[in-house]
């Protein structure tokens, strides 16, 4: 599929703050005058202001995000339980933009695993950052008590796991 790129206005580009090696992937206008922006190292969303940057969070930090093609809204949901954040793209046939996301929480997951604990699930991962270091998370899905000593048992067990599992320190 080929896209057309959504242009990330010119006072936008030279209004976001971008580290060295930092690089803009793609760009999406949004329904409310603001603009979505995948970079090398985080998700922004800037605007309607040019120097107004209403959410910047590396891409290590995004769980998910989730298309919804019938209302042209990409929920990016967060590791901490922030709420999501709801991204109401302009034109989304012709933007790569939901592609950037997806490769780029992709590219940040080195390893991951999926336990049943009592109450549901947790997903433990080895994360890498923007800079190259890695990290474990764990993110308790709904109606898990992380301090549930049976809960960390098993989730100490896995993160352990993955953890031995991709290089980092048990």
């Amino acid at each position: 599929m080929w896209f057309r790129r959504s242009p990330l206005p010119a006072t936008l580009r030279r209004a976001l703050p971008l580290a060295r090696a930092e690089r803009v992937l793609a760009s999406a206008e949004l329904a409310d005058d603001r603009w979505a922006v995948a970079t090398t190292a985080d998700l922004v969303v800037l605007g309607p202001g040019s120097d107004e940057i209403s959410t910047r969070r590396p891409w290590c930090d995004v769980d998910r995000g989730v298309f919804d093609p019938e209302r042209s809204e990409l929920a990016v949901e967060w590791v901490d339980a922030a709420p999501d954040t709801v991204l109401r793209l302009v034109n989304p046939e012709r933007t790569p933009f939901p592609q950037a996301l997806r490769e780029r929480v992709q590219w940040s997951v080195v390893l991951s695993e999926t336990v049943a604990v009592p109450g549901g699930d947790v997903k433990v991962a080895v994360r890498r950052t923007a800079d190259g270091h890695f990290f474990s998370q764990a993110v308790a899905g709904p109606g898990v008590d992380l301090d549930d000593p049976r809960v960390s048992r098993v989730v100490d067990a896995t993160e352990s796991r993955v953890r031995g599992a991709s290089g980092l320190p048990v």
